[in-house]
């Protein structure tokens, strides 16, 4: 399905998805043109879904960074996942086996704003949190 060509092309855009198709091209010695037909059968086998940024949340004002393991309480799973989809702070969530029902991943600008959300949550599930304190790959 996709070679070690693609997968080159796919580590580059993971470091910087803006790159120009060119400059791969350059990089692993194709055309543009080579690497745009290369790009689109990926985004088409829904191998490259979307593209995204990488933000500094500190420097947004998201202080707290934090990681809930959720365990619910109801089997309303549906809404427990549309209020996640409403809540801006929730930035990954990930329906787990093991310890939990979910893993989400929090950005959250003070203890106000995540007191806020833990109370919400509960109507949902218990919970066990951790908060990051530095983050030393990602």
């Amino acid at each position: 399905m996709i070679d070690q060509v693609d997968l080159q092309i796919i580590h580059l855009l993971r470091e910087n998805s803006r790159l120009q198709w060119k400059e791969i091209g350059e990089m692993i010695h194709m055309t543009g043109q080579g690497v745009a037909a290369r790009i689109r059968k990926m985004e088409e086998l829904g191998i490259i879904e979307k593209y995204t940024l990488k933000l500094n949340d500190k420097k947004l004002g998201l202080k707290l960074i934090g990681f809930i393991t959720v365990h619910m309480t109801t089997t309303d799973h549906k809404s427990f996942v549309n209020f996640l989809d409403t809540n801006e702070g929730v930035v990954e969530a990930h329906r787990t086996s093991g310890g939990g029902c979910y893993i989400l991943k929090i950005v959250m600008q003070d203890t106000e704003q995540l007191n806020l959300f833990l109370e919400l949550l509960l109507k949902y599930a218990q919970y066990s949190m951790s908060l990051s304190i530095d983050m030393v790959k990602g």
